[in-house]
């Protein structure tokens, strides 16, 4: 009986040791030393995004998440601020209407009491000339990818 115990507990023990893995090479072992780059998974890319990338492509992409984390950054930051009440003082046309006569969030774009088209079409246009002429590089001097200072900002 106490065998049979004890062929039972190295059974299931032999279940949990760590079975021997093969090696494969893949382009992402390129990657592998990049920041993000972690135990278990290595570079995660699950899209294969980086499938027959170079090093250029890479940072391109590296720049565009580290632009777009910031965008989405300032996006909540904008919410919580407008959802505790704090509002631009003054008009936001020539009508009279005020920056908190508008609903907050998604609602100030679309729906019944949305602010006009026409202004809606003045921040889609604001924000592409900030993502075309602004938001990048101007100076060749980054210190880092993601670094928008541009000799402006230099805390």
């Amino acid at each position: 009986m106490k065998l049979a115990v004890l062929s039972a507990l190295f059974a299931s023990a032999a279940a949990f040791a760590p079975a021997s893995q093969k090696a494969t090479s893949t382009k992402l072992n390129s990657f592998e030393s990049e920041i993000g780059a972690q135990e278990p998974l290595g570079l995660y890319d699950p899209l294969g995004l980086l499938n027959d990338a170079d090093q250029a492509r890479f940072d391109r992409l590296r720049y565009v998440e580290l632009k777009h984390g910031r965008i989405a950054q300032l996006a909540f930051l904008g919410q919580i601020v407008t959802r505790a009440g704090i509002h631009l003082p003054g008009n936001i046309d020539f009508s009279g209407d005020s920056f908190d006569s508008y609903p907050d969030g998604a609602a100030a774009l679309f729906g019944p009491d949305a602010i006009p088209q026409e202004g809606f079409g003045q921040i889609v246009l604001f924000i592409g000339l900030l993502e075309l002429f602004v938001m990048k590089d101007v100076t060749g001097t980054a210190e880092f990818p993601g670094d928008f200072r541009n000799g402006a900002l230099d805390f």
